[in-house]
């Protein structure tokens, strides 16, 4: 197995669980190459892309969650042809041969199939397609996996010779209710309240990446039931690696090395595929499933891509009527799962509270009551907000 775009190792960890093994990781992130240097010791790890001039002789799969920055909502949404996100061209490059992998392994954030009208994804369809790949794409949600974070991501897998549908399509559990606010730990981003709160219940939004200097982007979470000054909590860094399905401490190595910041590893794990979710693909390579698509609905031109479809090697694309949930695990309610937290602070509760009293958003009861009070708890509001 080959993995390019590697990140700390997400959809190689996950991988491994199933019994594939990678030779070369390709990343050119200082912090995460320092963690898949200490997790996967031994293995090659190179830093360029653009400078891989050939895939490890025999490699069956390849792994690429490419840059998400141009095609997230979040991002500079340049689309697929932007710096960062187009580098994944260089996988079709590299994977451009008589003999290529049986298996190719795409993930990145659902944005990209609405973004330019879905561009993206027609791009990623036509190249595998010219090079004589079936492919199939599925949204998946993290808590499928039994982990309190609302993380959505498509997964892609495409294959010359294997029937990919078999792999993505094979299991289906639908979605469960959601739970009561009041009843539950809830998380959203402290960061917003004016235009969006990123709302979860029981659960976290999804992790991000913080910013490209090392600075910390927590969400806050607000307990069902607490004691004062322990309303309204922020996850630490080993309750973020857990939530991504990594053991606790996973990204430790960046604090032996004092030219990177120790906020990076929010970044590292926040662009992290979660190791949940590519242990339940490698689940799914070991026994993939029949899949009857013949009833499902070909898609037209100008349809929108929905959350799930595949295409044969006739190329036609075809909506499949499955949900974002494969599986339903058993669940890691949020406030029992959390284990290493802190009070917001005075200074980020208040900016909030402002922000959200001078803004539009509608938000469930009481639970700006609940922000108050824990402001209140932590001694009230700073003169440096106030003023």
């Amino acid at each position: 197995m080959t993995a390019l775009f590697a990140g700390i190792g997400g959809l190689e960890q996950g991988l491994h669980e199933h019994g594939w093994e990678t030779e070369l990781f390709c990343e050119i992130d200082r912090g995460a190459q320092v963690v898949l240097e200490d997790r996967f010791p031994g293995r090659d790890v190179v830093d360029d892309v653009a400078k891989l001039r050939a895939l490890p002789a025999g490699t069956e799969l390849v792994t690429a969650g490419f840059p998400c920055q141009d095609l997230s909502q979040a991002g500079r949404t340049a689309g697929i042809g932007g710096d960062r996100s187009g580098l994944v061209d260089h996988v079709f490059r590299l994977v451009t041969r008589k003999k290529g992998p049986r298996w190719l392994l795409l993930e990145n954030v659902p944005f990209m199939l609405q973004l330019d009208r879905g561009k993206a994804m027609r791009h990623l369809t036509t190249e595998l397609e010219d090079r004589g790949y079936s492919w199939a794409y599925r949204v998946v949600d993290a808590r499928a996996f039994g982990r309190p974070q609302r993380r959505w991501r498509v997964l892609m897998l495409a294959s010359r010779t294997e029937d990919p549908t078999e792999v993505l399509f094979g299991q289906d559990a639908g979605v469960p209710e959601t739970g009561d606010p009041a009843e539950h730990a809830c998380g959203f981003y402290w960061t917003e309240g004016l235009r969006g709160l990123g709302w979860a219940v029981d659960a976290v939004p999804t992790l991000k990446g913080g910013s490209s200097v090392g600075i910390a982007s927590p969400p806050a979470v607000r307990m069902p039931t607490a004691e004062a000054g322990r309303r309204i909590v922020t996850p630490g860094i080993t309750d973020a690696e857990r939530l991504q399905g990594f053991d606790p401490d996973w990204t430790r190595a960046v604090l032996d090395h004092p030219e990177l910041r120790p906020g990076h590893r929010w970044k590292l794990v926040g662009n992290a595929v979660s190791a949940l979710m590519s242990e339940w693909v490698g689940s799914r390579l070991a026994d993939p499933q029949p899949y009857d698509g013949t009833h499902d609905r070909a898609l037209q031109p100008g349809d929108a891509w929905p959350t799930a479809a595949w295409a044969g090697k006739d190329g036609v694309a075809h909506r499949a009527d499955v949900s974002m949930w494969p599986v339903q695990a058993p669940y890691e309610h949020l406030e029992t799962f959390l284990e290493d937290t802190k009070p917001l602070s005075p200074r980020a509760t208040a900016g909030f509270l402002k922000r959200a009293q001078t803004g539009s958003l509608r938000f469930v009861p009481g639970f700006l009551d609940d922000v108050e009070q824990h402001l209140a708890d932590m001694g009230g509001w700073p003169s440096r907000v106030m003023s």
